[in-house]
């Protein structure tokens, strides 16, 4: 552990004395609680607490800021980059049981949770009063977990990320203080816009413990079409023009053959092993009609084979389950090996060609990689297969990964669309955004957490 930082020991007896039989020491659960779906190797931490409320958070932060605790905030485990390693030891606070829906108010479309709802339970709640929340990354997330990365997913395209979604934060401060930012009005002009500030912070600048969310009516009606096409240009260019045209698509979503391959093994399906592109609208059933008819169209212009589209719920959930299965589909791929999940975002423009030459370069390298995404932002994941035991295939794998970044900057892009920097993206960011805004990010870093306890070694790159 680095000098600079505490011990948890020193302050266990008071956290036994708050929480009862609510914190752990047990190897396995520091070991889970260090943790995630991503390649880096896991950092447990000293302990685990397990906070019922915002001031139990705040009182827990406040013993780990008096002696000098890092203090990692922890959700679903569910994050890519490192997010919840505990680096420098420290104390894992699991907001898991704070799991209440607090408000929901239908009428002007917004609620109130606990940073511990989990994505699937929010959508169950809603549904039954005819709403929706709109951002969907795959996985079963907390929704503190997903404003903490600033996620997005598949409905992105039509309705935006965490940071569109989110109307204001309860935040844990450094010190134990308690800020809550934002409100249930659609625009403010008071002041400096904290919710923005926290949204994607990782946890780096505050323990996010409720999020007020944007919600939405379920629509009247929605339509899903895909099609396979017999090359990848074919169906990256499908959907560009597919959002040059304005045609308003909620989902548009890409697999590559590769991809499709291991989805029919996973799944049990049967779709022709080729890249596919598939699409949702949102609106009356005449509108989704229109849109959809119109996207064949411009999928038939590039070659499309087999455009179907159904508003068939059954069918539209069948088609979206592939989707959210595709990760697991990937790792079937090489059960036995690790699986390196990255994700990078360009201008639409430059899209095509980005895909193109991040796949020519995975055949080339001979590792198993399926290529899937977000297309309609111009987001895309690679899932690289590899074995960690093996150093030559480790270091391959990371520099197919460097030159996949490299390759986003060098068109305008970013090192990360939606998966956030945790610390396996540390060294990009300075390359992406600059000396000046990194030293800027840690001097607000500095003043909001002036002794580095909170998540320590994540987001922003050390001097």
């Amino acid at each position: 552990m680095a000098g600079r930082y505490g011990s948890v020991g020193a302050i266990l007896p008071e956290v036994r004395a708050l929480l009862g039989e609510r914190v752990t020491t047990s190897p396995d659960e520091r070991r889970h609680h260090g943790t995630d779906e991503g390649w880096q190797d896991p950092a447990a931490p000293e302990a685990v607490a397990f906070p019922h409320s915002t001031e139990e958070v705040a009182r827990l932060v406040r013993l780990c800021t008096e002696a000098r605790v890092p203090v990692i905030p922890f959700g679903a485990g569910t994050s890519f980059e490192g997010g919840v390693g505990a680096l420098h030891g420290g104390l894992c606070l699991d907001l898991s049981g704070m799991q209440r829906i607090l408000a929901v108010h239908d009428s002007d479309l917004d609620c109130l949770v606990e940073a511990g709802v989990r994505r699937t339970q929010l959508e169950e709640h809603l549904g039954r009063r005819g709403l929706f929340f709109s951002v969907d990354p795959g996985a079963d997330a907390t929704v503190g977990g997903m404003a903490a990365t600033g996620a997005s997913g598949t409905t992105t395209v039509g309705y935006g990320t965490m940071r569109e979604a989110v109307l204001g934060l309860t935040v844990v401060l450094a010190g134990g203080e308690v800020v809550r930012t934002g409100g249930r009005a659609r625009k403010s002009s008071a002041g400096y816009d904290l919710t923005h500030l926290f949204l994607g912070s990782e946890g780096t600048l505050g323990v996010i413990t409720e999020v007020a969310l944007r919600l939405h009516g379920i629509p009247e009606a929605s339509a899903v079409g895909r099609a396979g096409f017999a090359e990848l240009a074919q169906a990256v260019q499908t959907a560009i023009e597919i959002m040059q045209r304005g045609l308003g698509p909620v989902r548009l979503e890409l697999l590559d053959e590769v991809q499709v391959a291991a989805s029919n093994a996973y799944s049990g399906l049967d779709l022709p092993a080729q890249p596919h592109l598939l699409v949702e609208f949102h609106g009356t059933p005449g509108a989704v009609a229109e849109q959809a008819a119109a996207a064949g169209e411009v999928a038939a212009a590039y070659g499309a084979q087999g455009w179907r589209s159904t508003s068939d719920p059954t069918e539209r959930r069948r088609l979206w389950k592939i989707r959210h299965e595709a990760y697991y589909a990937a790792r079937a791929l090489r059960p036995a090996v690790r699986g390196m999940v990255t994700d990078v975002c360009v201008p639409l423009s430059r899209l095509a060609d980005c895909i193109a030459e991040t796949r020519a370069d995975l055949d080339a390298s001979g590792i198993p990689a399926p290529i899937l995404g977000h297309v309609g932002d111009g987001n895309f994941h690679v899932v690289l297969l590899f074995d960690p035991e093996d150093r030559g295939e480790l270091a391959q794998v990371r520099a197919v990964h460097d030159r996949l970044v490299e390759r986003a900057l060098g068109m305008g892009g970013t090192c990360t669309g939606e998966h956030g920097v945790g610390h396996g993206k540390l060294r990009y960011l300075a390359a992406e955004r600059g000396a000046a805004a990194v030293a800027a990010m840690r001097a607000v870093k500095a003043a909001l957490d002036p002794q580095g306890i909170m998540n320590p070694g994540k987001v922003i790159p050390p001097e």
